[in-house]
């Protein structure tokens, strides 16, 4: 008779092999002396097998990830699981009550990695991540929306020299994957410091769900536990192998009136004009152009725009690499649609 696999223990509970667990890790109190609680869902497999951190709402606006997090726990069934899912659908739970970005204090928690028990409050809850989460992960998903106003294609962030991270971004299966290395206090920047692969999905804008957004995240999500060998069962049809070599953004040359004169995952070619400039008292206007091939993978969904504001975000390819994405991109927008 096999043996039974030992239970996984996290915050003092003792979660058994087969079950899933909600477990509370304290973070703080409110003024009303009310608890606040990290919630993570834990899925502790019958048989051994690689840890995957899931993280959602870092950034407590970004919400996109939380739903994908609350359909994923439906496609998880831990008797059939080869090894831990640990899933943490909001991580700043600060920030996701005041729909904010960042925690009270006006700190980015993704600013503050491994953070410090006695420092400033987002200091500690990124040492709380850190320590009971990272430390037991041998993977991690982190799962992020664009800013306010700011609207992202979907894509997958890593460093895409690395071979076991680009066979994660390769795996999840985005229409879009960015060479973007992980550096500075950021959970991708210590979890590479700390030998953790870590993927980030970036879909979206905040304080908005993207249908789009959330079914390829929920899609990706479920190919990476099975690539991972988390999960039986064949991958999805994915994104091409080609990566981004650079990306970068465009900013508005004065304020005013944004004319919008191209789309998010539109492919645009040098010198094309990507919306023109206008004041509100005047007939004049200014053409803001695509100074290279790209594809806009970011955009601004305001009309309005202070001189030095990013417009576009557009993605830079080798060669003819760009005609591969943009058919694989044409098909995207096309299911989606």
């Amino acid at each position: 008779m096999a043996k039974k696999r030992e239970p996984f223990e996290l915050g003092g509970t003792q979660v058994v092999a087969g079950t899933q667990t909600t477990v509370r890790l304290p973070v703080a109190r409110l003024y009303t002396d009310t608890p606040v609680d990290l919630q993570v869902e834990v899925f502790h497999g019958n048989k051994p097998g690689p840890v995957l951190l899931v993280l959602a709402a870092i950034h407590g606006d970004e919400l996109n990830g939380i739903e994908i997090c609350r359909r994923l726990q439906g496609r998880i069934n831990p008797k059939a699981l080869y090894g831990t899912v640990l899933m943490v659908p909001v991580v700043n739970v600060f920030g996701f009550i005041q729909k904010s970005r960042y925690l009270p204090d006006r700190r980015d928690l993704n600013r503050c990695f491994p953070g410090s028990e006695k420092g400033a409050l987002t200091s500690r809850l990124a040492h709380l991540v850190t320590r009971e989460l990272v430390s037991r992960a041998t993977h991690i998903l982190d799962l992020h929306t664009g800013a306010i106003h700011r609207d992202n294609l979907p894509q997958i962030r890593c460093n895409t020299d690395d071979e076991v991270l680009m066979g994660m971004a390769r795996a999840f299966g985005a229409p879009l994957i960015m060479h973007n290395e992980a550096k500075g206090s950021s959970l991708r920047g210590y979890a590479a410091r700390a030998g953790v692969p870590c993927i980030l999905y970036e879909a979206g804008e905040a304080l908005r769900f993207s249908e789009a957004a959330i079914r390829t995240g929920l899609k990706g999500a479920v190919n990476l536990l099975r690539h991972l060998g988390l999960q039986k069962g064949r991958l999805s049809r994915g994104a091409s192998d080609v990566a981004s070599i650079r990306s970068y953004w465009i900013r508005s040359e004065a304020d005013g009136l944004v004319l919008q004169k191209v789309k998010l995952g539109q492919r645009v070619n040098k010198g094309n004009i990507l919306a023109y400039l206008a004041s509100p008292h005047s007939q004049d206007t200014l053409p803001i152009r695509a100074p290279s091939d790209g594809i806009v993978i970011g955009i601004t969904n305001i009309p309005v725009t202070n001189e030095g504001e990013g417009l576009y975000h557009i993605a830079q390819y080798a060669g003819d690499e760009i005609e591969i994405v943009n058919e694989q991109l044409d098909e995207f927008l096309m299911e989606y649609a």
